[in-house]
């Protein structure tokens, strides 16, 4: 008498999960994710009644799903370092995986990293940055099928969980230390605004609408690095390079202010150094203050004042809420999952330390004397 064959309903009863769950885990099912408890327990069941796995999966296959993919524009840039030291942390603590896609800005390899998210298969995905503008249907799309995190500006966009900075917030706080300190006249200097970066836009738009408020239209010069530089492979010190360069070129260029804001902290460090090699003293001749409060800001020697918007913290909220969705989804529910959408949104912090002062009334630099 030929021995009856054991099916997938009988997986199912043992192991206390749908039919459905059975076939998506032993199938491989590529656009579902189900925690490594859950594929543990399915496959254990099939064994223990004589179930054949598909492809003689075993335990060992489980550890590639528990995996977490990271989109990070630059490796190079401690405000980047920092969010994913914050993601790396929760993914460690809870058995996850990292994998980084360094998209060094590059269309094209952000494009080809998306097209191997169903070949790697990773239970979740998070974007350290805006997607670029070409691809945020894809992402948005993928987000239905893979929970998706992205750390970012404001987005009109309420499709995709989101960890949201308001940049306009960051430039009005930063442009409001300068005015209470009496500066009138000021320089911000920037990375490329290009349409990909098009939050870095945001945080100038706010800091110079917080000077127009107090009747000071046309008291800010913005200084921007050329689009090219973007198109570059970054390297460790392109952003204090960038810093440095802007403020010998305003400098030389015979440009009154009283203070200097860098879109980052790297290139406010790089502007210090160019207004000491240029003889100009800072705090006491010309202010300086920076974003996003890295380590090298708070060393003694150098104190730079910043802002401070919880890099670590939104890279440990960011791969929070992936884990809490796969969890969620893995244990209460095995049809359609249900629409729900995370946003968290941090309130910046002034840190006011030893390169900001009150503005001098003594000094009227041209720049023509100091370069």
């Amino acid at each position: 008498m030929a021995k009856k064959k054991i099916t997938s309903s009988q997986v199912a009863e043992r192991a206390g999960v749908s039919q459905a769950t059975v076939s998506m885990i032993l199938n491989r099912k590529s656009n579902v994710s189900f925690s490594a408890e859950t594929v543990e327990r399915v496959e254990q069941a099939a064994r223990e009644i004589g179930y054949e796995l598909p492809r003689g999966r075993s335990r060992r296959d489980n550890k590639k799903e528990k995996l977490i993919v990271v989109f990070c524009p630059t490796l190079t840039s401690p405000y980047y370092v920092l969010l994913l030291q914050g993601i790396e942390a929760v993914a460690n603590e809870k058995g996850y995986g990292v994998f980084i896609c360094n998209t060094q800005r590059n269309a094209g390899l952000e494009e080809k990293y998306l097209r191997m998210i169903r070949t790697i298969q990773p239970q979740g995905i998070i974007y350290t940055c805006n997607p670029h503008p070409d691809f945020q249907k894809k992402v948005e799309e993928t987000a239905k099928e893979i929970p998706l995190v992205i750390i970012s500006n404001k987005e009109k966009t309420t499709t995709v969980d989101a960890i949201n900075q308001d940049n306009t917030m960051v430039g009005r706080l930063m442009a409001r230390h300068l005015l209470d300190l009496g500066h009138r006249d000021v320089a911000f200097i920037t990375p490329p605004l290009t349409r990909r970066q098009w939050q870095r836009s945001r945080r100038i738009d706010g800091f110079v609408k917080e000077f127009e408020r107090d009747g000071l239209e046309g008291h800010v010069l913005i200084k921007a690095a050329d689009e090219s530089i973007d198109r570059q492979i970054p390297r460790m010190d392109s952003e204090y390079t960038m810093g440095y360069q802007l403020t010998l070129e305003l400098l030389k260029e015979g440009r009154h202010f009283t203070a200097i804001a860098g879109q980052n902290d790297m290139m406010a460090i790089g502007a210090i150094d160019a207004l000491e090699k240029s003889r100009i003293r800072v705090p006491k001749d010309v202010s300086v203050i920076g974003c996003d409060n890295i380590f090298y800001s708070g060393i003694r020697r150098l104190s730079l004042t910043t802002i401070d918007h919880f890099v670590a913290l939104k890279g440990r909220d960011a791969c929070d809420i992936i884990i809490r969705k796969i969890t969620t989804n893995d244990q209460f529910y095995t049809g359609p999952q249900p629409t729900s959408l995370y946003n968290i949104e941090y309130t910046p912090k002034l840190i006011a330390r030893r390169t900001t002062a009150y503005a001098s009334t003594k000094n009227k630099y041209s720049g023509k004397n100091y370069y």
